[in-house]
């Protein structure tokens, strides 16, 4: 099968089981680290809800997600600028982060937006607008095409924050890996730091990581060390960095939304 990151033969290592009914081929690419499953015709059911029902993390994860953000836009970004959420889900993420005072919008193809409604970014009307950065969190396991994705998103900022988890080495058996979503099957791309590090040269751009926070980046003042940083967000930084530096924007989207809906 042929890698969809870097176009090299990929082979067969496992197969395993989704949804309790689908036997399908897993293949690992040597040359870029890639995992990826053979063509998924079962994402129609996989995706009759989109936001699967074994996510319990998913609140929790947003807000710790806002919480280190803060953080990195504050000290590595131009925080006054606009930011977008790609694949955001129903908008928890958004509203946390306008709450803390960032300019953030939405997009997402396949999710309703329930929480920052008003503030969806359309691709055909937001060409021109200016985006500091990406976010877009747990969305690149689940990349049928994953450089034509990432390649969408890099044409909208060249500085693109998410999150995944890396493909362990040696590669987990079927039962040994969590993240593989067996139950769910909308888990089907694995990136390795490998991948990752191949992503970020094809497309001219750096690549720095912390844990399982990612960026592509064409800034020059991110390292890796000075990533570190963000572990002072156990002693309050972020709070700092808010107080002193953000102003919450949920009054004033209150007033602005009331305005625009009376003015129908």
């Amino acid at each position: 099968m042929t890698c969809k990151i870097c176009g090299r033969e990929s082979k067969l290592v496992f197969r395993a089981k989704i949804l309790k009914k689908y036997e399908i081929s897993y293949f690992h690419c040597e040359y870029c680290g890639f995992l990826q499953i053979e063509e998924p015709y079962w994402l129609n059911e996989a995706y009759k809800s989109p936001i699967n029902i074994s996510d319990t993390g998913y609140l929790s994860r947003n807000i710790g997600l806002s919480k280190l953000v803060t953080t990195l836009l504050v000290l590595f970004f131009d925080y006054k600028k606009s930011f977008l959420d790609y694949a955001g889900g129903y908008g928890v993420f958004v509203r946390l982060m306008r709450d803390i005072g960032f300019d953030f919008y939405w997009y997402d193809k396949y999710t309703q937006n329930l929480f920052a409604r008003g503030f969806e970014y359309m691709l055909e009307c937001h060409a021109g607008m200016s985006i500091e950065a990406i976010t877009t969190f747990e969305s690149f396991e689940h990349f049928d095409k994953p450089m034509e994705e990432i390649e969408n998103m890099i044409k909208i900022s060249k500085n693109v924050i998410f999150t995944t988890e890396l493909l362990p080495y040696p590669i987990p058996e079927p039962n040994k890996w969590w993240y593989y979503g067996l139950d769910h099957g909308q888990h089907i791309s694995f990136y390795s730091e490998k991948t990752l590090n191949y992503i970020a040269s094809y497309f001219g751009l750096k690549y720095f990581s912390l844990g399982n926070i990612h960026i592509l980046t064409e800034k020059e003042n991110i390292s890796n060390f000075k990533l570190k940083i963000l572990k002072l967000n156990k002693f309050g930084l972020h709070k700092y960095l808010s107080k002193f530096y953000l102003t919450s924007k949920t009054w004033e989207d209150y007033l602005n939304l009331k305005e625009d809906e009376h003015g129908k």
